[in-house]
């Protein structure tokens, strides 16, 4: 079906008649959902999906949610997400994911704010935050957890039900009311509200962006014709469902293309996981690829002579190859036969080991990512592309296109989207896709936008091949004492290219140089330290070691080599904690809140610029239960040059 003709038949439907379609389409003959549990992979068909989400809206009715209201959800990756949210929508309510890992203070402002009568809840883990705030949620009249585990002794407590016993109620309630969830899925229209993500909240509160059915079919629309996905081609889903990727695939792509969303049985199982299904294709968060090629890099460094000499050479050829194709150059038929042999040799038994053999396209989006990282799993096979977008444009909106990858870029806008550069640089987005607009906030809606165009709050520029290349936020944009600018993203990804280098901040506003605070990889910086012989106990006491502070020094140093002077490090400081979303350091998706670390360390910050060899510091701590701790230690500033 061309472009158009797709857009134009799913944007027609809400997500709900969407899976309807597909029901009707596939029914028990395709696989739409699997699931691992146990170390065996569930499946359900089209069919299954559509009725579990009928029966799990009937539950939902049978609990009073009404068409315009808001539902909150906090759960993990796995088929009852689906269902619920697609239920919600079934009877025309709103829903906001919120992440797992937020605290119950966190939780109570975000449910509290959309006044959200029900509430989904994975785990008797997130049971124990709501019941510790229950009295700040008036309006929340009921709490349906999916997990039973540990939960019998709450079994008498009225505020909460199971999600089998939701279930249960969904049944009854059918065949009380047998048209009912068919008549409600018909009232809904394309431009309802279906869905509401937070933004990152780099800068303050995060505010809640609302995607409408249309928003999120025609973002699928574009995916489903730009890769060109099948039906019944897995998609492995790893990110948070409170992020955008996973919503944007999920209750998007997955259901435009009719392709199979699998779900891991854990974190820790999912490169197993790839090696299972084979997926066809991945995006999710720059961290995941700077830490899979910290694991890398790390396991080499402690492999054999000849293992070691042998990944080198091939990594150099990769990189050569992958020079020459991103500059449309010929390669060599000599070179080409190298890269050939160690494909055999290394690339493809590795990216087996990986899971990642199968991949046809893997794409990295949200924190900008180091064009290092690109390079390094381009050269060993992988076909990893950075791509762009934001919350607000529904998800990623522009990638690489298959033959013309440049490392630096994040590639062209698909084919519903439009994309310029205003005057003072800033990316303007147009699109059905666009948001919105942000829930209670019409002045910030009204200036998110600009004659139409979405305002991406990046600078960037077109290259003379029409790919787009992001300098960084516009608002973290920096100027040096000299008046030259330079984005912290930039160095900072190169930085955390090194797998001894797990986060890393920069400062240099109208200052004579740029200096850094860096985050040491507890993993692999305690294995290297172990090699070694040196002892350490806790974090802190690793990171203010002699030895780590000269391995990082050698790290800073050969970032060096890579940036013009006005880039360089002059300074920089090994954190005597790890940056940390709890101590609101971070955003939940691991974006460094760049106003708040400022004000939080301005001690350190100035001591760098004040000529001190050293600064003692008083630091505070939030635990996970709630109480505050306080650190004190002495911390190095360390010279580069």
């Amino acid at each position: 079906m061309h472009k158009k003709q797709q857009h134009k038949t799913i944007s027609k439907l809400t997500l709900p008649q969407l899976l309807l379609k597909n029901a009707a389409i596939y029914g028990d003959d395709k696989t739409a959902i699997r699931e691992k549990a146990y170390g065996i992979w569930k499946k359900y068909s089209w069919a299954e999906y559509c009725r579990y989400m009928q029966i799990t809206a009937a539950g939902l009715a049978s609990l009073n949610l009404q068409r315009g209201e808001n539902l909150c959800m906090i759960v993990h990756n796995h088929p009852e997400w689906l269902f619920s949210e697609l239920a919600a929508h079934t009877l025309g309510a709103t829903t906001l994911n919120l992440f797992t890992s937020s605290i119950a203070d966190e939780l109570a402002f975000s449910i509290k704010r959309i006044n959200s009568p029900v509430v989904i809840v994975q785990d008797q883990e997130q049971v124990d935050k709501l019941l510790e705030v229950k009295e700040k949620l008036p309006q929340t009249k009921k709490v349906i957890y999916i997990d039973p585990t540990g939960m019998s002794s709450y079994e008498d407590d009225p505020w909460l039900i199971s999600y089998a016993g939701l279930l249960e109620e969904g049944e009854k309630f059918i065949k009380n009311h047998p048209d009912f969830i068919e008549e409600e899925i018909d009232k809904g229209r394309p431009d309802d509200i279906a869905i509401m993500i937070q933004t990152s909240g780099t800068t303050g509160i995060p505010k809640l962006a609302m995607l409408s059915h249309r928003n999120l079919t025609t973002m699928a629309a574009q995916w489903v014709e730009e890769t060109n996905i099948e039906p019944e081609e897995n998609w492995l889903s790893i990110s948070p469902p409170a992020w955008i990727v996973d919503q944007m695939w999920g209750m998007g792509v997955a259901l435009g293309s009719a392709m199979c969303m699998n779900f891991p049985e854990t974190a820790d199982t999912v490169l197993e996981d790839f090696r299972d299904i084979g997926p066809a294709m991945i995006i999710t968060s720059s961290r995941f690829w700077e830490d899979m090629a910290s694991r890398i890099r790390v396991k080499i460094s402690d492999a054999g002579w000849a293992k070691k000499k042998l990944f080198y050479l091939g990594e150099k050829i990769g990189k050569s190859v992958v020079e020459k194709q991103s500059h449309k150059q010929n390669i060599p038929l000599s070179l080409d036969t190298l890269y050939k042999t160690m494909s055999v040799l290394v690339y493809k038994p590795l990216l087996d080991r990986l899971g990642c053999a199968r991949f046809r396209g893997a794409f990295t989006g949200g924190h900008p990512i180091s064009p290092d990282v690109i390079h390094f799993f381009r050269a060993i096979g992988l076909n990893l592309k950075q791509c762009y977008g934001l919350t607000e444009s529904c998800g990623i909106f522009q990638i690489q296109p298959d033959d013309e990858v440049k490392l630096e870029t994040v590639g062209k806008p698909m084919a519903l989207t439009e994309v310029k550069i205003a005057e003072d640089q800033e990316v303007l987005v147009k699109s059905e896709a666009n948001f919105s607009g942000y829930h209670n906030d019409y002045l910030s809606t009204q200036n998110a936008y600009e004659n139409g165009w979405l305002k991406t709050g990046d600078a960037g520029y077109i290259d003379s091949d029409g790919h787009l290349l992001i300098i960084g936020r516009k608002e973290d944009i920096i100027r040096n004492k000299s008046g030259d600018a330079f984005s912290p993203d930039f160095v900072e990804t190169r930085l955390k290219f090194s797998p001894y280098i797990k986060e890393a901040v920069t400062f240099g506003e109208a200052h004579p140089y740029i200096t850094a605070m860096i985050n040491i990889d507890m993993g692999n910086v305690g294995n290297w330290a172990e090699d070694r012989m040196i002892p350490y106990t806790t974090y802190m006491d690793l990171s203010q070691q002699q030895a780590v502070e000269e391995l990082i020094l050698n790290e800073v140093r050969q970032v060096n080599e890579q940036l013009p002077d006005v880039m360089k490090i002059k300074k920089f400081v090994l954190l005597y904690k790890l940056l940390d979303a709890d101590d609101e350091e971070l955003t939940r998706t691991g974006k460094v809140r760049r106003r708040f670390v400022y004000g939080l360390y301005i001690k350190i910050i100035e001591a760098m610029y004040n000529n001190q060899k050293s600064v003692e510091v008083t630091g505070k701590v939030k635990y996970r239960d709630g109480r505050i701790g306080e650190i004190e230690t002495k911390i190095n500033i360390i010279n580069v040059n």
